[in-house]
């Protein structure tokens, strides 16, 4: 039986480590990423916030998130560009022959220019002005009869002071 050693060249296992490392780095750091984003989700959606805006705590939470979300993203993005980086440098640092088959003249294809007529959304300003409406000014209607009502307040009272 062979070992293992002499199947590879010291260049392949080098390129192997490198890969294994930078498939490892990118898999961690997408798990960190997807948890921050579900944790923000989460926080956003089911816990109960203020009616004009969030609660400062909360904002200053998520201004932290965004930010470590801002810097994964840039980093996943160095970490798995730098493979197509690599190879575009090797494609150009390698001259290629040019091709030796002729082709048919025809017109040539002009790419389509970009429109700059997409429509730009701007969001409408919040409404903090808002206020809650006056107290009512009836009397209340209660479902229970008033021996009840008295029962309930004279427990309130007794927790209250007792």
């Amino acid at each position: 039986m062979q070992p293992i050693e002499s199947n590879y060249s010291m260049n392949d296992k080098i390129q192997l480590v490198e890969t294994y490392v930078w498939a490892s780095v990118v898999l961690i750091v997408t798990i960190i990423l997807a948890g921050i984003v579900i944790a923000m989700l989460y926080s956003v959606t089911f816990i109960t916030q203020p009616i004009k805006s969030l609660a400062p705590i909360d904002q200053a939470y998520l201004k932290m998130m965004n930010d470590i979300v801002l810097l994964i993203v840039g980093g996943i993005g160095g970490v798995m560009s730098r493979k197509g980086v690599q190879a575009i440098a090797d494609r150009v640092s390698t001259p290629t022959p040019p091709p030796t088959v002729s082709t048919p003249s025809s017109p040539p294809i002009t790419p389509p220019t970009p429109s700059n007529a997409l429509p730009v959304w701007v969001n409408p300003p919040l409404d903090e002005s808002w206020t809650p409406p006056p107290p009512p000014t009836t009397p209340p209607q209660h479902l229970e009869a008033d021996s009840v009502r008295e029962e309930i307040a004279a427990a309130r009272h007794e927790v209250k002071n007792g």
